[in-house]
């Protein structure tokens, strides 16, 4: 595995950032000239959601990952755009599916302009993005991103499809978050060395940490929802389990709990879901899953830093490693 030739950047989302600075600055300025409509209500909703706030996490490695590939031109530039409009329409959706009124401390867009408003602006970035991807012309990069797209879709309909089922097992929660999310972070990082006409190898193990670093980094969210709070979170504590969503914690808890507890986690994923959360943190606290569940992040942050061995040494790889160090330590 390799390690850091910069220390301080190990796991240091701040240090990662700065690297990264100027790029995504240019990123930031497409996104806001592309998010313009002279439709006031698309305009007001998109910059909302693209201005409030985030990690900016999803183009912020589509860069990096370029740049670690050796590319030295600026189309990633505007892929970094696509992808950040792919994954905030999908925001937008998401929202109005779960019934969220909080995202990153603020309101929602479903919760200020109602779920129709959210729905068609989710469409109408989803639409630019295309136009966007369109104007590079080149038709593997387009491949790749309608399929990512599609496998994004097909997420959404498999996690309503297990919204309170209590039977979900692992295998099915991995189906599910391989595609919402890691499908996309995938994506992202194997466009960089497809810029930087990299051979096929060094292109797989791209993509391989993208999708490596996706598990990782749901995981570890999914873990947070029981954990954190809700002011360093930035969403209401317990929306998981309001929603009726079986996460790896809840996934593990059931398993290893005697026929009587598990029963009650059941039944309280299936209907009671707030009024029981305290009984679920509890169970979950008392039977000793934090610590596997972040193992298993952990295993799959590590399978990421591994694929960045089959690239060659730069502080752009240190970034990228240092991401998949913070994915599974963040508090947020």
């Amino acid at each position: 595995m390799n390690q850091l030739a910069s220390s301080e950047l190990r796991g240091d989302f701040a240090a990662v950032r700065a690297l990264a600075v100027d790029d995504m600055g240019a990123v930031d300025a497409l996104i806001r000239k592309r998010l313009s409509s002279d439709v006031a209500l698309v305009h007001a909703v998109g910059e909302h959601i693209v201005g409030g706030g985030g990690k900016r996490l999803r183009p912020m490695l589509h860069v990096l990952a370029a740049r670690a590939a050796g590319y030295s031109g600026d189309e990633h530039i505007q892929l970094a755009a696509v992808v950040e409009f792919i994954h905030t329409a999908t925001l937008l959706h998401d929202d109005v599916v779960d019934g969220s009124d909080l995202r990153r401390g603020r309101k929602t867009a479903n919760a200020l302009w109602g779920n129709a408003a959210s729905v068609l602006v989710g469409d109408f970035l989803y639409s630019r993005s295309f136009q966007l991807m369109v104007e590079l012309d080149r038709m593997r990069v387009m491949r790749i991103l309608a399929d990512t797209t599609n496998a994004i879709a097909e997420g959404e309909v498999l996690q309503l499809l297990s919204l309170g089922n209590a039977d979900i097992d692992e295998a099915a929660y991995l189906q599910v978050i391989e595609r919402k999310t890691a499908v996309l972070f995938a994506a992202a990082t194997q466009l960089g060395a497809v810029l930087a006409d990299l051979p096929e190898e060094q292109e797989q193990a791209l993509r391989h940490y993208g999708m490596q670093l996706g598990f990782a980094f749901q995981i570890a969210d999914d873990l947070l929802d029981y954990v954190s709070n809700a002011q360093t979170l930035g969403k209401n504590i317990g929306d998981d389990l309001a929603e009726g969503k079986p996460t790896l914690p809840l996934i593990y808890a059931i398993e290893c709990a005697s026929p009587t507890q598990a029963e009650t986690l059941r039944r309280a994923l299936r209907s009671e879901r707030l009024s029981s959360l305290q009984t679920i943190v509890d169970a979950i606290r008392e039977s000793g899953v934090i610590g596997r569940v972040r193992q298993r992040a952990q295993s799959h942050a590590n399978s990421a830093r591994k694929a960045l061995d089959a690239l060659s040494p730069s502080r752009y790889r240190d970034a990228l490693d240092a991401l998949a160090v913070y994915a599974v330590e963040r508090d947020h």
